[in-house]
């Protein structure tokens, strides 16, 4: 059994028994016609509460949040939340609301902040909007002492941007994509650095046990008693490759056509870089199949509900092991070379985070990430997870030890003017990624880093590296013995696992 799997730049041809689990996603879902007429009548009839024309204030304000699209990998040319955003505006201004009257709103919570003439390339707005546009763009701040004081949930503070409060409607725009991205989390991108970074999640899909989601939802309420809230939520199909890699990696021809092609060899032997923009500039597309309109957190879980049963594959046991491939990009935006912590978490912290129901790999079962593992930092933009490599320099550190790297990470003011002006994200997202990583370490007994080229860094996570996915694959063997169920995850796209409850 061959197939491709994507490691950064380069194509491996997995050779794999004949009892792997090859785990593809299902092919894109239909799609529909216009998404526009879609999110205007989903406004119009809501699932839940009255309509954006109730609600609105003829001649008042109107706020419209939406957050940067960093999910999901691989990043579309086309994506469908653009159309939702300029049907949304419109739909405002025919309640009565100009657009000259609206605030857009970036929540783009403790990523760098995008400068305004990045909106375009970072996909977060369409050329045809960003001329059209007449109202107050804001970018959010995390840091800024002029947030607005909400309240608490639980203990943490919930302090907001003034655009959400100083305004007569709050309307977001966005994908159920996790419970962390979309819905109500988009108001908690546009909060203060305490609720960012204590929103966190044990599985991506499952509200019960996410910090990140009781925070959102506290925070929606909170908001609500002030200013009117409404979501718009769009379903979103997976990402269709067209060109070469047309039908990877839904259709098994697809697979077979690329493992076998010529034409993969002459790619091996390319520069990094030319690899990188070879990859790049595969055309990709993503479509939406559905939209609903209620109270963020409403609207967001049906959204997401159904996104997570027309996208996921169900296990009927979990796995001993599942070898995961990481692309050459950083799950935030901009879209960068990633360091390897950035590469740990696209796969522990993304990919295996996509699950319900259970956890898809065994108690103490070996997971690995296809990965060089450079210890490479593009500057100035990451150079806050240099301070957590620091911290890390011996090895796996205690949890005391990291909190007061953190705490004095948070306050370097260096770090802090960095961020305020965008050229680097804020100081605490390396160790909200290094967190988001720690459900997945704690259910695995090794995390093996295969085609590892840096392996003090690799040592430096806890993590075991190999010089290759064979040697991985035999490691993975010894720790599981000879009849291990070893998993391949055809990705990216990461998509969800279902695992049987039963299991």
């Amino acid at each position: 059994m061959k197939f491709p799997l994507l490691s950064g730049t380069s194509v491996l041809v997995v050779d794999a028994p004949d009892d792997a689990v090859v785990l593809r996603p299902p092919p894109p879902g239909e799609a529909i016609a216009d998404v526009r007429a879609a999110v205007r009548d989903a406004l119009r009839f809501p699932l839940a509460g009255e309509s954006l024309a109730a609600l609105a204030t003829r001649g008042g304000r109107a706020t419209i949040v939406v957050e940067p699209p960093s999910l999901p990998l691989p990043a579309p040319q086309v994506d469908p939340r653009q159309d939702a955003l300029a049907a949304a505006s419109a739909e405002l201004e025919r309640a009565g609301i100009p657009s000259e009257r609206q605030t857009l709103l970036v929540a783009s919570g403790l990523m760098r902040r995008p400068d305004r003439r990045e909106l375009e390339q970072q996909g977060i707005v369409s050329p045809t909007f960003a001329r059209g546009f007449q109202g107050t763009v804001e970018i959010h701040d995390a840091e800024d002492p002029g947030l607005v004081e909400l309240g608490q949930a639980g203990s943490v503070p919930l302090r907001v941007n003034r655009a959400l409060v100083e305004t007569d409607l709050v309307l977001t725009v966005s994908a159920a994509e996790t419970v962390l991205h979309g819905g109500p989390a988009v108001l908690t991108g546009a909060a203060g650095s305490a609720a960012l970074r204590a929103s966190g999640a044990y599985s991506l899909l499952e509200t019960g046990a996410s910090q990140g989601w009781r925070i959102a939802v506290a925070l929606e309420r909170l908001l609500a008693q002030r200013v009117p809230v409404l979501g718009a939520s769009l379903v979103l199909n997976q990402p269709r490759l067209h060109g070469a890699a047309r039908g990877y990696p839904y259709e098994p021809e697809a697979l077979e056509r690329i493992a076998r092609s010529p034409f993969r060899l002459g790619f091996r032997f390319l520069p990094g870089f030319a690899r990188d923009r070879a990859l790049r500039s595969i055309r990709r597309e993503v479509t939406a199949s559905a939209a609903f309109a209620a109270p963020p957190s409403v609207a967001h879980a049906e959204a997401l509900l159904r996104s997570v049963e027309t996208r996921s594959v169900t296990l009927d046991r979990p796995l001993d092991a599942i070898c995961i491939g990481i692309p050459r990009t950083t799950p935030h935006l901009p879209r960068e070379r990633p360091n390897p912590l950035l590469a740990a978490y696209l796969g522990l912290g993304l990919a295996l985070r996509l699950w319900r129901e259970n956890f898809p790999v065994t108690d103490g079962g070996t997971a690995i990430l296809a990965h060089r593992f450079h210890r490479h930092f593009a500057h100035p933009t990451q150079q806050p997870y240099r301070a957590l490599f620091q911290a890390l320099r011996s090895g796996p550190r205690e949890p005391e030890e990291l909190a007061r790297a953190e705490r004095a990470a948070a306050e370097d003011p260096r770090a802090l003017e960095a961020y305020r002006s965008g050229r680097s994200c804020h100081p605490l997202l390396p160790f909200a990624d290094w967190t988001a990583c720690a459900p997945a370490i704690g259910q695995l007994g090794s995390v093996i880093v295969a085609g590892c080229r840096d392996a003090v860094a690799c040592r430096q996570l806890g993590f075991v590296p190999a010089g290759g996915l064979g040697p991985a694959l035999e490691m993975a063997r010894g720790l599981a013995g000879p009849d291990a169920r070893i998993g391949f995850l055809l990705s990216p796209p990461y998509f969800p696992l279902r695992v049987s409850a039963g299991s």
